[in-house]
This record gives structure tokens, C-alpha cells and sequence, in this order.
């Protein structure tokens, strides 16, 4: 007697880039990893192939897009689309794939003459290897996400599970959430209404004007009162940490008695390394989406959560016909939520 298709049971996948995360993810999720076998040939080539069969079954890939001593960003996606097509080929049903840090999100529109479209160019190769549903994670810009790609896309936030660490750690503190740039108001405006919710009393906003010129980055005005309060700096991304390390500097000259930082990717070790390193920040509070990349500089001064939690829960809802909307609101999501 065959197995209808809708009863088979789903597999799991994550590739050697982001294993220990698939892991605690499946964990979280009450699942276990499928088998894949994973074999590197001489000049950088490589096979993908699933040890167990697909035919039939819904199939979830986790792939963190970030570079790494051994494997290039570049690499990292070409290995995801390569499994994507051939889970597509052994008969898979459904490729449903979960990108906690999603390169190349960052250029999602022209702003010169002949400027690529990085993030629309993503979604193509993924849909063409056959991804059927994105999950991502804080993306830059999850407006211009959602009109990139034609599958259906989740965009799941670390900022509840931040908003539960603050509202805890530093409850009783005269807060300010602060937006590095004007581009990173809105993310800071939804980080400040979960810390009210959370509070119970208000929470003030402030964000810092950025400039760039001929390639080259000023801070310029701070817009709002940080004097004798904690400033909260949140951002979706440290790259050199650059960005961070302004906006401290211009909180601590505005009398900032304390600067935390909290971001949910840090894909460049020597980014996060200068954060670290930087007089003018207190403490980073950041999410392992791209794995632990802090040198001896870390010390006490990171503070790290993982998301697999956060991403475990996405998959329970998903296998259990539940819609994943209470999960950027609320952390943790009620059982009944």
C-alpha cells in the first residue's frame, strides 16, 4: 500500500555552514536532522545528496548566508541552491528554506546608474532551484523583500526575544531607544512599542542623521534627548561597525549615561570585534544567526541568543497549520498563542 503524500512525514536538513544552529533548531522543534551526505572534490567542487528519501515529502534547508574562514558567502548560497535542485529532483513536494542571515540583502534598489538589484537577482536563482517558501530573518528591508520574490516569504524578528532581555535586565533604567540612521527608524519605532508593552510605561526615541558622500559615511545630528538616560542602539546588521561606534560616540557626547547595543546579525568578525573594543558601548547584545564570531575581546561585554528557539517555534506553527504572526510580537509566544 503507497503512503498518500500528504501524510509522509517531513525531512530536515542543514549543510556543515550551519549545522550546530539546524541542530538546536530541530531540537527546539521537537524534529532530528535528515542525513545528507556532504563530500568536497578536488578545485572546490562538491556533491549534495540526501541519504534518506524525499519523494513526496515536504523538505526544510537551513542555510545561514554568511562567510566564513572556510566557506565564502558565495559558496555558502551556491551549495543551497545546488541541494535545492536536487531535492527538487528526487521528488520532493515542497522546498521550504529558512535563511536566518540573508546575504546580499543589503542593495535592494538602484540609487546610481546601472546599479545591481542584489536582493531581486537572490530571489530568482532561489525560485528557479526550486524554493517554494522563504523564512528569513531581520532582514535590511523587508518591504523591498516581499517584492523581490514571487514565493511566499515569513520575515521573522529577533526583537521580541530582545525586548523580553531588556525589559528584564534593565527595567528599572530611564530608557531611549536610539536608530543609528534615519534609515533604521522604523525598526527602532517597533523595538520601542515591545519595550513599552513590556514596561508598562513609555519609552522614548531618538535616531542620529547619517550622511554619505563620495563613499564615505559622517554621523550628523542627534535627534532626541539621551542626556542621563541608557541609550538602546538597535540595528538589524554590524558590518565594520562603524555605524555602531558614531552613534555611541554621539550618545556619550549627548550624556548617555550607558550605550547598549543590540543587533541581530554579525556576519564580519573584525565588525563586532571593533564594536567590542569601542570605550564609548557598555555592552552588544547580538543573536548567533550567523554562529559565535567574537574574538578574545568579547569577554563579558557580548551577550548572545540564540534564535534557534525562535526558529523552532516557526517550524512547530508551520507543521501545525499555525500562522507565525504571534512570533513578532511576543516573547515567548503562549503556548495557546
Amino acid at each position: 500500500m503507497v503512503t498518500p503524500p500528504e501524510t509522509l512525514d517531513p525531512r530536515f536538513y542543514a549543510l556543515t555552514e550551519s549545522l550546530e544552529l539546524g541542530q538546536a533548531t530541530c531540537a527546539q522543534a521537537g524534529r532530528e536532522l535528515s542525513a545528507l551526505e556532504e563530500r568536497r572534490f578536488e578545485g572546490g567542487e562538491f556533491k549534495l545528496r540526501p541519504l534518506t528519501s524525499v519523494r513526496g515529502r515536504p523538505t526544510y534547508v537551513l542555510q545561514s548566508l554568511a562567510g566564513s574562514p572556510t566557506t565564502s558567502i558565495a559558496e555558502s548560497f551556491v551549495r543551497l541552491l545546488f541541494l535545492l535542485n536536487g531535492l527538487r529532483d528526487a521528488g520532493a513536494s515542497q522546498r521550504i528554506v529558512i535563511i536566518p542571515y540573508l546575504a546580499y540583502a543589503r542593495k535592494d534598489r538602484r540609487t546610481q546608474l546601472r546599479d545591481p538589484v542584489n536582493t531581486r537577482y537572490v530571489a530568482q536563482l532561489l525560485e528557479a532551484s526550486g524554493a517554494d517558501r522563504l523564512i528569513a530573518l531581520d532582514v535590511h528591508n523587508p518591504a523591498a523583500l516581499d517584492n523581490a520574490f514571487r514565493i511566499p516569504v515569513d520575515h521573522l524578528t529577533a526583537l521580541p526575544m530582545m525586548a523580553d532581555h531588556f525589559s528584564t535586565g534593565q527595567g528599572s533604567a530611564n530608557l531611549v531607544v536610539v536608530s543609528p540612521d534615519v534609515g533604521g527608524v522604523k525598526r527602532a519605532q517597533v523595538f520601542q512599542e515591545l519595550l513599552e508593552a513590556r514596561l508598562g510605561r513609555s519609552v522614548d526615541l531618538a535616531f542620529i542623521e547619517k550622511r554619505r558622500a563620495s563613499g564615505k559615511v559622517s554621523t550628523g545630528r542627534l535627534v532626541g534627548d539621551v542626556g542621563g538616560r541608557a541609550a538602546l542602539i538597535v540595528d538589524d546588521l554590524c558590518a565594520t561597525g562603524g555605524t555602531l561606534i558614531r552613534a555611541a560616540e554621539r550618545c556619550r557626547e549627548a550624556g548617555a549615561i550607558a550605550v547598549h547595543v543590540a543587533v541581530s546579525h554579525t556576519p564580519y568578525a573584525e565588525g563586532l570585534e571593533a564594536v567590542l573594543t569601542s570605550g564609548a558601548i557598555t555592552d552588544v547584545l547580538a543573536t548567533d544567526s550567523v554562529g559565535i564570531r567574537a574574538g578574545p575581546a568579547a569577554g563579558r561585554k557580548l551577550i548572545t541568543l540564540s534564535v534557534a528557539a525562535l526558529l523552532g517555534q516557526a517550524m512547530r506553527r508551520m507543521l501545525s497549520g499555525k500562522p507565525l504572526a504571534p512570533l513578532l510580537t511576543h516573547w515567548p509566544v503562549p503556548a495557546d498563542g
